[in-house]
């Protein structure tokens, strides 16, 4: 899960950026980047961190020009090194920098046909980094001094026949403008909008529509799956679908938790898509059980916040705020490390008293992933003097790794993988726990569009969209992604770090 934003404007594009990434912090907390162009020069700023401690006056000051890209990101293999923040940036042909939201499915096969054919060095461990040099070889096969924007597509197309997987991606091509893609499925979302100034109009590209519409963008469009936008350093736009027989098929998780509220995808409001879910997990738990004696209902902040509110509602149950967040800790989800989710909750939340003592309390939560976050408040539920702990997830089981850009990635680190859910109530130490149907999960997010036909849910069902996901590359991407790669590759970069600050005489 990553964020990432395009803009073309009529003045300096730095601090629009900087805020639209502010706006997609809560995709990545790992790392940011912005690269600018002006003059037919890149200026380019990345580093681990926060937007607000990546970027400081004097580095603002240096990313000057009217086109730029940006980028949030969080690792999901292993922990991240300044060299895997994006945007990246090769300098053949005419200098293209790239940002990229999901994953490649065929990133190892790519990165040697790269090398041993197309004649390029990827640095880094990054699939991004090999998205990159497919899209500047595809355009370098146009052979041409200047590029337009038939060009570009064509280069797109390209990209499409070679590469699987995910990508929702912005890229720059110095001195000529900013390109939006998708992958064929629209995994990941991606939109653009206009902002009209006195100077004239200026365009953003976006992974979500609140970072549009909270700067002031308008007449919004989403890019489609296997669509592109060009948009050019004068504010020419062009849109084209790019590949024959696209299936749009968006991550039913970015309305359960990765995007914002006030995001619309799809044509649908996560907001309203999630007050839904909660409407229809009530109706579940009157149905499973029919004489529930709950006192309170409390949410975990925040996603689960309209969930927990209409869930409340149905069963006419008193909806309270009984845990109390700390806006200063990172999302946990995101957390590199089973060790620093563990650690972190604890500093994230805790319990007023008052709504627990004595009570029968049902906590609401987006969905329930390793279980670490779960445990945790339940034990703190009690500690408070919960007298019954009931849970209830708005999302069904995740038994499945994600293989498109989320960080869900050993099967047996999900602590729903081979178990039921009577067995996941009792590891999690819960009186009762409910889960959302997948179909009323589906039927949440569809009541809003019908049109929306089908969605890419493997995290619950096992179905990959692209076809190309078995049991081999499920293992050795666990091999790389599970919490135990993790900690080896932090402590093969620590001791790099140690060897590289040692003198020797």
């Amino acid at each position: 899960m990553c964020g990432v934003v395009g803009l073309v404007a009529q003045s300096n594009v730095n601090q629009d950026i900087y805020d639209a990434l502010t706006i997609l912090q809560h995709r990545g907390q790992d790392a940011a980047g912005i690269a600018t162009c002006h003059g037919g020069q890149l200026f380019l700023r990345k580093n681990n961190g926060l937007v607000r401690d990546v970027f400081r006056a004097d580095h603002m000051t240096r990313l000057q020009g009217r086109i730029g890209i940006g980028h949030v990101r969080y690792p999901t293999a292993g922990s991240c090194s300044g060299a895997e923040a994006q945007p990246f940036y090769v300098n053949s042909p005419y200098g293209v920098a790239l940002a990229h939201n999901g994953n490649l499915t065929n990133s190892d096969e790519l990165r040697q046909h790269l090398f041993e054919t197309d004649r390029r060095h990827i640095n880094t461990g990054s699939d991004s980094e090999v998205l990159l040099n497919i899209l500047a070889h595809e355009l370098q096969k146009i052979n041409k001094d200047r590029v337009d924007e038939k060009d570009v597509f064509e280069a797109i197309r390209g990209v499409h026949k070679r590469c699987r997987g995910s990508y929702a991606t912005v890229a720059m091509i110095t001195g000529y403008g900013i390109v939006g893609f998708t992958d064929p499925h629209g995994i990941r979302p991606l939109a653009y909008g206009r902002r009209i100034t006195a100077e004239g109009d200026e365009w953003m590209i976006a992974s979500e529509t609140v970072a549009l519409t909270a700067l002031g963008f308008s007449e919004i469009r989403e890019v489609g799956a296997g669509c592109a936008v060009v948009i050019d350093k004068d504010g020419h736009v062009y849109h084209e679908q790019c590949i024959d027989n696209p299936h749009y098929t968006p991550c039913i998780f970015e309305y359960v938790y990765l995007a914002r509220p006030d995001s619309t995808i799809g044509g649908v409001s996560v907001y309203q898509s999630r007050l839904r879910m909660g409407e229809k997990l009530a109706d579940n738990i009157r149905k499973t059980w029919p004489d529930y004696q709950i006192d309170v209902v409390i949410p975990i902040p925040d996603t689960s916040r309209p969930a927990a509110l209409t869930l409340a509602n149905r069963l006419g149950i008193p909806f309270r705020e009984g845990l109390v967040k700390n806006r200063y800790i990172g999302r946990t989800f995101i957390m590199p490390g089973q060790q620093q989710r563990k650690k972190s909750v604890r500093q994230k939340l805790s319990a007023i008293r008052e709504e627990f003592e004595g009570k029968s309390v049902l906590l609401v939560d987006d969905s329930i992933v390793r279980g670490t976050t779960s445990r945790q408040l339940i034990d703190m539920a009690r500690e408070a003097g919960a007298k019954k702990v009931y849970f209830a997830s708005a999302a069904p089981p995740v038994r499945y790794p994600n293989v498109y850009g989320i960080d869900m990635p050993a099967a047996e680190e999900l602590i729903a993988h081979g178990k039921t859910e009577a067995e996941i109530a009792i590891i999690l130490g819960a009186d009762k726990l409910f889960y959302q149907t997948l179909d009323d999960l589906l039927d949440s997010v569809r009541f809003y569009n019908p049109q929306l036909t089908e969605f890419e849910c493997s995290v619950f069902d096992g179905k990959y969209v692209t076809g190309d996901v078995n049991e081999a590359y499920l293992k050795k991407l666990e091999q790389k992604r599970s919490d135990n790669a993790k900690r080896a590759d932090t402590q093969i970069k620590n001791n790099l770090i140690d060897l590289s600050s040692q003198t020797y005489s």
